[in-house]
């Protein structure tokens, strides 16, 4: 089984999740345990290079963690959240692993269910970035997202409770009331939950459509690639 290098602690949480659900997948298709190294970059400075729009500090600064997971024997990587995700093509290139992408292993999955709609759910820089619709167009589908200030409350509660680990009630009855709201107006088949933190809250499908769990989504393309020979 090939060796699987994560760059985590973005955050710390979906890191503890992409672990957890990585050895339950391997237990439950009775393989070895996985061999996996962590690397734990630090939220705050990439989300202060992201604020800032320096996209090539965040690119070296993640190329620091690639490397260092190549130096410690990983075979590929992966980076277990979505909002680096929009300097992916550049860091890909760069990168001294190949790294298997969450946008990319979620439109797959879409498209395994005959999605045409989808609504985005993520970070503000997730929401209001291009490299979810940009990948998904390309395949025929239509990625919509909330209105601003729904963003904006989307976004501050990932990072003031579920970036701690705090699933709160309230929260999660105001983000389905979004999502229905969408669902009536534009006709969504489903949503992205295009933040690491968000299926901690959304464990399973809502409102009678997928939630599509881009964290399980990407566990389940990695240990694939692991066990390939």
């Amino acid at each position: 089984m090939k060796r699987l290098g994560i760059v985590g602690g973005i955050g710390p949480e979906a890191t503890i999740d992409y672990y957890r659900m990585m050895i339950e997948l391997c237990l439950i298709e009775r393989r070895n345990y996985p061999e996996i190294i962590v690397y734990s970059i630090n939220m705050n400075k990439m989300l202060d290079m992201t604020e800032r729009g320096d996209l090539d500090e965040l690119v070296q600064y993640l190329l620091t963690a690639l490397e260092a997971l190549k130096n410690a024997g990983a075979d590929f990587a992966i980076i277990a959240s979505n909002t680096p995700h929009m300097v992916f093509d550049t860091l890909q290139e760069e990168s001294p692993l190949d790294l298997l992408s969450i946008v990319e292993a979620t439109c797959k999955k879409a498209i395994s269910l005959k999605m045409r709609r989808l609504l985005l759910l993520g970070t503000k820089f997730t929401m209001k970035s291009s490299f979810y619709r940009s990948i998904f167009s390309r395949k025929g589908i239509e990625i919509v997202v909330p209105e601003d200030n729904e963003i904006e409350y989307i976004h501050d509660r990932i990072f003031k409770e579920l970036e701690l680990g705090n699933i709160v009630q309230e929260t999660k009855n105001r983000i389905l009331k979004i999502v229905s709201r969408i669902k009536k107006k534009e006709g969504i088949e489903g949503v992205i939950l295009g933040c690491t933190e968000l299926p901690l809250m959304f464990p399973e499908d809502e409102l009678g459509i997928n939630f599509l769990n881009t964290s399980r989504i990407h566990v389940e393309s990695a240990l694939k690639r692991m066990i390939e020979s």
